[in-house]
């Protein structure tokens, strides 16, 4: 006996069909050059360009491991990151929610504009300004430095943005409530309006993370050398004399450039997609 389907249920079946195909694509098409990445980093030099392609590293061998290990200085490498990350990821966010409070919820002459000039600088990609902050940190004596690399990237309009339509989503009831207990807008920030967005703030501090743990034009354009140099610029260095590749290394570095943030990410992830997907606070 068999049972055949109302056409509006054919057709939500077809939509759901299609719905998974396209999520198997994405999936593929992010996973491919991910597995790629870590079976090349296992494989010998002669096995990566074989033809055609293998897609197991048969030997497994850690060599690769052992030449980002000895050919750069990949421990300085990765302080240096770790340092650039904290500073930039803390700056970022206390700045980020500090405007954002204010626009949000303080009356100032000029917040019209203030808020235009934020929007406006989400829409100007930051290769254009790249040239005058090179200049003005040349003049300050900032190359080959901490600060050269930090402070042109520490102003940001996206958390800012980010954060201020999140405040303004927050129940009134309790920004008044707190303003009759005469709570300033320190004491209202610190004690009602971040308890109510901790899902946001972690979402905004895992982008932030993400974005400075890859930062590398910047960086390739202000340090010298490996005493403030981060992860991917160092990763340039396993070039050889000839200005050649030797891709087992390069991906080996690039797995251990990775997994960092990827656990980083995989432990924030639930709290980063309520952050983004929260519209309001129900009471």
């Amino acid at each position: 006996m068999t049972t055949t389907l109302a056409p509006h249920e054919r057709s939500g079946a077809l939509r759901a069909a299609g719905g998974y195909l396209g999520l198997l694509v994405v999936i593929l098409v992010v996973a491919l050059p991910l597995y790629w990445i870590l079976a090349a980093s296992f494989k010998e030099r002669p096995d990566i360009y074989t033809v055609p392609v293998t897609w197991l590293p048969d030997p497994v061998t850690t060599e690769n491991y052992t030449a980002v290990r000895t050919g750069v200085d990949f421990v300085d490498y990765l302080r240096n990151s770790i340092i650039i990350t904290v500073v930039l990821t803390a700056v970022q966010v206390v700045l980020g929610v500090l405007s954002a409070y204010a626009l949000a919820f303080l009356r100032f002459p000029g917040r019209g504009v203030v808020l235009m000039v934020i929007i406006a600088a989400l829409m100007v990609p930051s290769q254009i300004t790249m040239i005058s902050n090179y200049a003005l940190v040349s003049g300050l004596g900032w190359r080959n430095s901490f600060a050269g690399i930090i402070v042109p990237l520490a102003g940001v309009a996206f958390g800012t943005f980010l954060m201020r339509n999140h405040f303004l989503s927050l129940p009134t009831e309790v920004l008044e409530a707190a303003e009759m207990d005469a709570a300033g807008p320190i004491r209202t920030l610190l004690r009602v309006v971040l308890p109510m967005s901790w899902p946001t703030l972690i979402a905004f501090t895992l982008i932030t993370v993400v974005n400075e743990w890859n930062q590398y034009l910047w960086p390739l354009l202000i340090a010298e050398d490996s005493s403030v140099a981060p992860l991917p610029v160092g990763l340039t260095q396993l070039q050889d004399a000839e200005g050649l590749t030797n891709w087992g290394p390069v991906m080996a570095g690039t797995v251990l450039t990775m997994v960092p943030i990827l656990v980083v990410f995989l432990l924030l992830q639930r709290h980063m997609i309520k952050g983004l997907t929260a519209g309001a606070v129900k009471g």
